[in-house]
């Protein structure tokens, strides 16, 4: 009885390892189509660094490395770029 379960278990790996090279050309053209653009890519990698320039500017303000008064003028500037980032990025996506 084990070696029944274990040729099973086996059995369930071994075709669960092999599904991406049984797939048919239809299914890996999909998949091929489902890959993201590179330009949104780079679009979504921008949004992130501005994104953490964003948090690492309130970081400083909360620190004590920033007065109010430079931290309210970069973070518009930073907003304004994450706002404009995000803009090219809808149209990237409207695009593909």
């Amino acid at each position: 009885m084990e070696i029944l379960l274990a040729l099973v278990i086996v059995a369930a790996i071994a075709w669960f390892v092999t599904v991406p090279l049984r797939r048919s050309e239809d299914e890996a053209s999909a998949a091929a189509a489902l890959t993201e653009d590179p330009a949104v890519a780079e679009l979504e990698a921008r949004k992130e660094a501005k994104y953490r320039e964003i948090r690492d500017a309130e970081l400083d303000r909360e620190q004590g490395k920033l007065s109010q008064a430079d931290w309210s003028r970069q973070d518009a500037e930073l907003r304004r770029e994450a706002i404009a980032i995000l803009k090219e990025l809808d149209r990237a996506r409207e695009g593909a």
